[in-house]
């Protein structure tokens, strides 16, 4: 049922969000504001009066509508008119007295280890994406020593955030940023190694397990493991998941670890495949980066990829798709992990405590793999 009689300025204001926007490269503080048209043709801002009449509700109404504290109360249909009406207005509300009443700022800070990582760009489209869709804003903070330490962004102005999520960051880390005082939901990390957050992962194990297993399938048995040399729970579970994949199939492996860079890996590859003794048929890498180092390294000993040499890597980046052969790899859904986190550091916001989550992987078979030499598929 509506909701009649006067009621004070809305909360907030619905806006539909395509796609969260993509920081930028470089930085230290990047920040997307709640934000909305502005009034079209409007000499003053428009108010939450404006928006009643224009949908032909109450103010109370469209408190409620905004503030997404609807359901129950107001029909959907109304609902769906009062947030048409504060579009077309270009209605946004005001933040300074709304934080005076509700001891909010309705900001969020995102830290993630560096911001030229298009998987991390990817986590923040999705936050700012439904961070947008209840009126908050969302800081990005890349921790300049990656997963190591970081420096408090906002060490004199907590009351400027509502919470933190913080991907692929160690426990320490997270202590470091939050201290006790801000609600923390963490994203790509140990569930049991931090402060007893909720967490939002992905099954990294069983990524590593669907390479290992389409690698098998076609013949493989003498393996290469290219680890990204990052000590962080993340890579951890990579390694783990290929080895248990491995385990019971009388499968050889080797590892070796390269950073994170195309050129790190081309090194650390070509040296591998120069040792003497049996080569590896198949190389597995923890990432896209650091597959590509290996093609290169590849087409420089003269291997053929597939034909000499079978790799996979891990994210599915664009670069996975502009190589040549493209890359088998694991699709890593970036945008999903990132609106899953917004989702629990609201939930958590509202009081709730919501359970961890674990989300798919999906192997991507391309062109990079096939059976190894001397058995035909």
């Amino acid at each position: 049922m509506d909701t009649g009689g006067p009621g004070p300025d809305g909360d907030g204001t619905a806006r539909p969000a395509r796609g969260g926007p993509r920081p930028p490269a470089t930085g230290s503080l990047v920040g997307t504001a709640p934000s909305g048209p502005s009034g079209a043709g409007r000499g003053t801002r428009p108010t939450s009066r404006d928006v009643a009449r224009a949908a032909g509700v109450s103010q109370a109404a469209v408190s409620l509508v905004l503030g997404n504290k609807w359901r129950g109360r107001v029909a959907e249909t109304t609902a769906e008119r009062v947030r048409t009406a504060a579009r077309d207005l270009g209605y946004r509300p005001n933040l300074a007295a709304r934080t005076l009443r509700l001891g909010r700022t309705r900001t969020a800070l995102l830290v993630v280890p560096a911001l030229t990582s298009e998987f991390f760009a990817g986590v923040y489209a999705g936050a700012a994406r439904v961070a947008a869709e209840h009126d908050f804003g969302v800081i990005l903070y890349p921790s300049p020593i990656g997963t190591g330490p970081a420096p408090d962004p906002f060490a004199s102005a907590r009351t400027a955030l509502d919470g933190v999520i913080a991907s692929s960051m160690s426990a320490r880390t997270l202590t470091a940023i939050r201290g006790d005082e801000l609600p923390l939901v963490m994203l790509d990390s140990d569930p049991g190694g931090g402060p007893g957050a909720t967490t939002v992962n992905l099954d990294m194990a069983d990524g590593l397990r669907q390479v290992a297993r389409h690698l098998l399938a076609l013949g493989h048995r003498d393996f290469l493991h290219l680890a990204a040399d990052i000590d962080s729970w993340t890579f951890h579970q990579r390694a783990d998941g290929l080895a248990d994949a491995l385990g019971g199939s009388r499968a050889a492996l080797r590892t070796i670890a390269a950073p994170l860079r195309v050129d790190a890996a081309r090194d650390a590859a070509t040296a591998a495949l120069r040792l003497p003794g049996r080569r590896p048929t198949a190389v597995v890498c923890d990432d896209d980066v650091l597959a590509v180092g290996v093609l290169k390294a590849a087409r420089a000993l003269g291997l053929r990829v597939p034909g000499d040499l079978s790799v996979a890597g891990v994210d599915d980046l664009t670069l996975a798709t502009a190589v040549e052969p493209e890359l088998t790899t694991v699709r890593l859904p970036a945008e999903d992990v990132g609106a899953h986190g917004m989702r629990a550091l609201l939930a958590v916001l509202d009081g709730h405590r919501p359970p961890s989550t674990t989300l798919p992987v999906e192997l991507v078979v391309r062109a990079s793999t096939a059976p190894p030499p001397g058995r035909s598929g």
